[in-house]
Order: structure tokens, then C-alpha cells, then sequence
């Protein structure tokens, strides 16, 4: 696993939480906080933190596609288009 480049200890964040802040969301870059020397806790901007979210969804809904394949739980994709194409002649 990678770690931040950027480490402070709590003390740091306590003293600093304005400055902190704003160059979380400037540089996009992870912060990570210690406690008594050993790693505690990760801030990140919202943004990033949002990116990450949606890319682990995305992640998830691929994994769960290769399961279905290894599953065998697939169509051929003119049974599914033919599928949709039905149901939306009817709404």
C-alpha cells in the first residue's frame, strides 16, 4: 500500500485544521495523521474522496459482471436488446 507523501502528526492538524483544509482541496493529495508516531487516520477532499467512491462502484459492478459470466448467468445481447426494445414500446 501506498502512503501519502504527506504525514502530520494530530498536534499539526489540531493547530492547523483551517490551513490543512485548504490545502487538502488545493493539492488533492491524501494527508495522513499519526498518533503518537503510528498512522491514524486519512483526510482527503471531498472531491477525491467522491472520485474514489464512484470508481469502487464501478469496480464492483465489473467484478459482479465477471462473476456472472464464470456463472454463466449471461444472453446473448439481441435476446437482451430485443428485451428492452419490447418493454419500452409498452411504456
Amino acid at each position: 500500500m501506498r502512503y501519502s507523501s504527506q504525514v502530520k502528526p494530530i498536534s499539526y492538524l489540531k493547530a492547523n485544521a483551517a490551513e490543512v483544509l485548504t490545502q487538502l482541496t488545493a493539492q488533492r493529495e491524501p494527508l495522513l495523521i499519526t498518533q503518537n508516531g503510528e498512522a491514524k487516520a486519512v483526510l482527503q477532499d471531498v472531491m477525491s474522496f467522491e472520485q474514489t467512491q464512484e470508481t469502487l462502484a464501478l469496480l464492483k459492478i465489473l467484478a459482479l459482471g465477471q462473476q456472472h459470466v464464470a456463472e454463466g448467468k449471461v444472453r446473448p445481447v439481441i435476446e437482451v436488446v430485443a428485451r428492452l426494445r419490447a418493454q419500452h414500446t409498452r411504456s
